[in-house]
């Protein structure tokens, strides 16, 4: 596996794979790697000829200076087990060298940014298509693979795509999960060994809600239903801080679910201080 941390030297890299006629495969990252991405890289794999795979903590993508300062970095143990799927080329720049001035270039991206994690973590979307655009233009690739897990941030991506017409085909990958169903995440490792128990309440609250809708109860009861699991929990310092239900291409607020092709339910809860996100899709 290629190794390389200089955007210059990584772009011509990516390029020569280009000339030889191979298809590049995509797999960006901020690292702490996990089944989650991995499996994003065995299906990037599958179907292409290379694949690369970037880690970078991306800064302008944190609104919170402390949750920045406290991500996982485990770059030594990334890199073992990216050449242990079949990774041809890690990316992994500094700061300085993605960032080196401070961008002042600003994206909108209307109603998909204003709701969930954009209307708690403002600038959030922003700084991620900031880094996924020069990723893009580094890389050059023909698929690009995102996990399911971060539901907005993929429509997001598609929108970019889609707005500026890169020559991307965005590959959206199923959520992983741990055996009693909690979403893989970098943050996972940040639980106490008792909070980690404590934490598949998002998943199990997402499927019994799923449940409910799909046998009658209204949204509106639904949400009351979501309100009342998470309102002792707080003794044990566990917070909701959304539960939304969505229109899976839109994210626009749904009132009847079967007025829309698709329904996403998505939900963001406080663990102690480690903040997690998960969702799943109604009709699949």
């Amino acid at each position: 596996m290629l190794f390389l941390k200089n955007p210059q030297e990584a772009h011509l890299q990516c390029l020569t794979f280009k000339k030889e006629g191979k298809s590049i495969g995509f797999v960006p990252t901020m690292g702490a790697l996990h089944e989650g991405h991995l499996s994003l890289v065995r299906r990037a794999k599958e179907e292409n000829d290379v694949v690369v795979c970037s880690i970078f903590v991306n800064p302008t993508q944190f609104n919170d200076p402390t949750d920045l300062a406290k991500y996982p970095r485990t770059l030594e143990a990334d890199r073992r087990l990216l050449e242990s799927v079949g990774c041809d080329l890690l990316f992994a720049p500094q700061e300085q060298e993605m960032y080196p001035a401070p961008p002042v270039l600003r994206f909108s991206f209307g109603h998909l940014e204003q709701v969930m994690e954009g209307a708690h973590r403002p600038g959030h979307f922003n700084g991620v298509a900031l880094v996924v655009s020069k990723l893009f233009h580094i890389v050059q690739p023909n698929k690009a693979y995102f996990g399911q897990k971060d539901y907005q941030q993929y429509l997001i991506i598609r929108q970019l795509v889609a707005d500026l017409s890169f020559p991307v085909e965005v590959v959206p990958c199923p959520i992983v999960r741990e055996a009693d169903g909690l979403a893989m995440s970098s943050r996972n490792r940040r639980l106490t060994p008792a909070q980690r128990r404590e934490a598949v309440i998002l998943h199990q609250t997402l499927q019994e809600a799923k449940q409910r809708l799909l046998n009658g109860v209204s949204v509106e009861e639904v949400k009351k239903w979501v309100a009342s699991v998470f309102a002792p929990l707080q003794k044990k310092d566990i917070r909701l801080e959304y539960f939304e239900v969505a229109d899976g291409y839109t994210l626009s607020a749904v009132k009847d679910i079967h007025r829309h092709k698709e329904v996403v339910l998505c939900i963001a809860a406080y663990v102690g201080e480690v903040r997690l996100i998960d969702n799943v899709l109604l009709f699949s």
